[in-house]
């Protein structure tokens, strides 16, 4: 019987970390993609030409939009400078940029609608700032990121209303794009882990909320859509696919490397 030749070691080590590398997307499905199953929405399929009737409800809408750059810019850049904490310092720095480039949005679209503007904050937000100017090490960052995280809780519903209300497409793409910043923003300021959730204000009761409440019928047609980690059911099926594809390929090299050590093997002799 001839001795095989076995396979070179780079290509050993290649195909291990291969295998490695599948074992854990299969382990671990997000590694293959961010946010396995959740979608980015497609601004760019949205008109803006200011078509369509505008509400009192949507001139006020930019003008909230407007009120909230004023105050959580400077707010943000206080952040950056009387905080010590390293992550609240950087999640002031991220809102404040933020929010100087959805203000561009607003007043874009407050141009076009003719809407008018505020210029400084209101009464609430003046008392906040005063607020921050007067606290300093962890006092200001619990101030900071409270009044923060609340304030966008508030103005995260009406979002909503006005996206899915408006009859303008100019303000239909400002609360889609003003949405992604909020929660954006939500999601910063609670990665702090001193965000004070108690303090919120609670839900109101199923069935009292305008629009009507969620069926279980509904909900548990939805979470069967779901598997591990709401991980999406195709998701798994997909990347289950790709490993097996992978498999294949690899033990392919292997077994042709080997026939063709083989063969030149048996020529010498």
């Amino acid at each position: 019987m001839f001795a095989v030749d076995s396979p070179p070691r780079w290509r050993r080590r290649l195909s291990g970390a291969a295998l490695v590398a599948v074992a854990l997307i299969l382990f671990d499905p997000q590694l293959a993609h961010a946010e396995p199953g959740i979608p980015d929405p497609p601004n760019g399929l949205l008109t803006d030409r200011g078509k369509g009737e505008i509400s009192d409800a949507d001139r006020d809408f930019a003008v909230k939009v407007r009120l909230a750059g004023l105050w959580e810019i400077p707010a943000g850049k206080m952040a950056q400078e009387k905080s010590d904490d390293p992550r609240v310092q950087s999640i002031g720095r991220d809102i404040a940029n933020q929010h100087v480039a959805l203000d561009g949005l607003v007043r874009d679209a407050a141009k076009k609608l003719d809407v008018a503007l505020p210029d400084k904050p209101n009464a609430d937000q003046q008392g906040w700032l005063a607020e921050m100017r007067d606290a300093e090490g962890e006092d200001f960052d619990r101030v900071y990121i409270d009044r923060l995280r609340a304030a966008h809780g508030k103005i995260f519903p009406a979002i909503a209303t006005i996206r899915a209300s408006t009859r303008n497409d100019t303000v239909r793409k400002l609360a889609q794009r003003t949405n992604q910043f909020v929660m954006t923003h939500m999601t910063l300021l609670e990665s702090s882990g001193i965000v004070d959730f108690a303090a919120l204000p609670t839900a109101p009761p199923p069935g009292s909320a305008s629009g009507g409440s969620t069926s279980t019928a509904q909900l548990q047609t939805a979470s069967s859509r779901t598997s591990l980690a709401g991980t999406p059911v195709l998701a798994l099926v997909m990347v289950a696919l790709a490993s097996a594809a992978v498999t294949v390929f690899i033990c392919r090299h292997f077994i042709q490397d080997s026939r063709q050590s083989y063969r030149r093997r048996r020529s010498r002799y």
